[in-house]
């Protein structure tokens, strides 16, 4: 499955003005990276892969339909998948936009 290119284009509004920005084909979705840092993916399996602060982790997957990533059928912690329904309204995508954003502006520039 590619991407959602339209929830691609929605993120891309909302972080157009970020410094740093760029993006990169990564995973099969279409990453935003800040300061060479993955922020945000549309994801190839639909909705968004975020990379956020680890220990935070468990609190955001109580969320429904928010689980974290799995890779190589590893669950990780630090990185979630959101269910494309989660992100509907831009209210909500935003603040999933801004969960990514916050942990890659803290990392140290690439």
């Amino acid at each position: 499955m590619a991407y959602d290119e339209q929830l691609a284009t929605r993120a891309r509004h909302l972080l157009q003005a970020e410094p740093g920005l760029s993006e990169m084909r990564m995973f099969g979705g279409l990453a935003f990276l800040v300061d060479g840092n993955m922020a945000v993916s549309a994801s190839s399996k639909g909705g968004l892969l975020l990379r956020v602060d680890p220990s935070h982790t468990e609190s955001l997957v109580d969320e429904p339909d928010v689980r974290r990533f799995e890779m190589r059928g590893r669950q990780m912690d630090g990185w979630l998948h959101v269910a494309s329904d989660v992100v509907e309204s831009e209210e909500d995508l935003r603040r999933w936009v801004s969960h990514g954003l916050a942990y890659a502006r803290s990392l140290p520039v690439k």
